[in-house]
């Protein structure tokens, strides 16, 4: 299950993700998202969890808590809607 991971620290690392996520379960991979111009966090990141109850397990208990100074905003990745396409119109 791939897990949504908000509001972070400008100096959370994977590393500290990893850790937090760790104590649920198996942990399959962790990625802060990144400006690609200036190489700063840009506040969010993802963590997959092959396990569903494990993942669920850490979103029940992380979505909320402190990490750095910042609660997180912990949830179920949605994927990408393509509703961007198409200047708003419905046909």
């Amino acid at each position: 299950m791939n897990i949504y991971v908000g509001n972070l620290a400008h100096d959370v690392s994977e590393e500290d993700l990893r850790q937090s996520f760790a104590a649920f379960g198996q942990i399959g991979s962790v990625s802060i998202v990144k400006d690609k111009y200036s190489g700063q966090s840009r506040g969010f990141g993802f963590v997959e969890m092959p396990s569903p109850q494990e993942a669920q397990s850490a979103i029940d208990g992380l979505n909320g808590k402190d990490l750095k100074g910042k609660n997180l905003n912990v949830n179920e990745a949605r994927p990408k809607s393509d509703n961007r396409r198409g200047g708003g119109r419905s046909f």
